[in-house]
């Protein structure tokens, strides 16, 4: 998954503001004690880290 299609998902589910402040200031057991934006800085995989979000925040199938 490329990093646009990360955010284009990130912007769909949380609206375009909240998905900001999310990725910013929540941090997420599934990625080891990270925010968003502190594991793609760290090189995890976009895909990896919109599934770490899925499984957080119960983002529905339709929309994974």
């Amino acid at each position: 998954m490329r990093l646009t299609e990360f955010w284009k998902r990130m912007y769909a589910h949380f609206g375009e503001s909240y998905a900001e402040s999310f990725a910013t200031d929540h941090v997420m057991t599934e990625l080891g004690g990270r925010t968003v934006q502190e594991a793609l800085a760290a090189g995890w995989e976009a895909k990896d880290v919109w599934r770490a979000v899925c499984v957080s925040m119960g983002v529905p199938e339709s929309s994974r």
